[in-house]
């Protein structure tokens, strides 16, 4: 697994850069979000430990940018203790907040924590999923499904956290990126015509749930006779 730390305090960054190389993490570390966000162009990571309070690009702005595009976990540092800043940061999607001072060995175990956590997909065949991820293809109960790229990458995104709840902004992050032509709405649509043909391979079921005011979720335990399908649709 590779962390990216963005801390500009030296001797902070020091400690949490042994404690987590110690415990089997390739670790890359950046003083600022600028150098963040260079790095992240030509690198992957499986997670990012964030600063809130960076000299050039606030932390959860920089969690925003990071994210465009892909899925990455995040884990906030502050020295602030405000409720107000601690919301904000798990509202936009951090997956976990650590106050200074902290002990480095707590900050490892949350990140395995994290990891566990948004790295679990779902089995093959859960659900009746079967996902080859290097070759962008989902198979539904036995058959291989004819989705456009943003479907694809809308149930990927799915299938990636099944049972948790994307808000429509996680989702455009994910799968839409920088596209200058979307909205809001544009996961709604993508949803219905992502449902309608998960339909046509099974017509008593409906996985994806919505969750109004929220997002959406996929159900992989979604099966005939549990009565939730059909209230879950919009």
């Amino acid at each position: 697994m590779h962390i990216l730390l963005v801390e500009d305090e030296p001797a902070i960054a020091d400690i949490v850069v042994h404690a987590l190389r110690a415990d089997g993490f390739e670790t890359s570390h950046c003083l600022t979000g600028r150098d963040a966000l260079a790095l992240a162009r030509g690198q992957s990571f499986d997670l990012a430990v964030l600063d809130v309070g960076l000299p050039d690009i606030g932390g959860f702005a920089l969690c925003r940018e990071l994210r465009r595009g892909r899925d990455l976990p995040v884990i906030f540092l502050t020295a602030h203790n405000a409720e107000a800043e601690r919301i904000l940061g798990l509202e936009i999607g951090g997956d976990d907040y650590v106050t200074k001072p902290f002990s480095p060995r707590e900050l490892v175990a949350r990140v395995r924590v994290v990891l566990r956590r948004v790295h679990h997909e779902a089995p093959a065949g859960a659900g009746g999923f079967v996902h080859d991820a290097e070759g962008k293809r989902i198979t539904y109960r036995h058959q291989l499904l004819d989705l456009t790229r943003y479907e694809y990458g809308l149930l990927a995104a799915l299938l990636q956290r099944p049972g948790a709840v994307l808000s429509r902004a996680q989702l455009m992050d994910r799968v839409w990126g920088n596209a200058l032509d979307s909205g809001d709405r544009t996961v709604d649509t993508h949803i219905k015509t992502l449902r309608a043909k998960l339909r046509d391979v099974a017509p008593e079921l409906d996985p994806i749930r919505t969750h109004r005011g929220l997002g959406y979720s996929l159900d992989i335990a979604n099966g005939p006779g549990n009565g939730n399908g059909k209230a879950a649709r919009e």
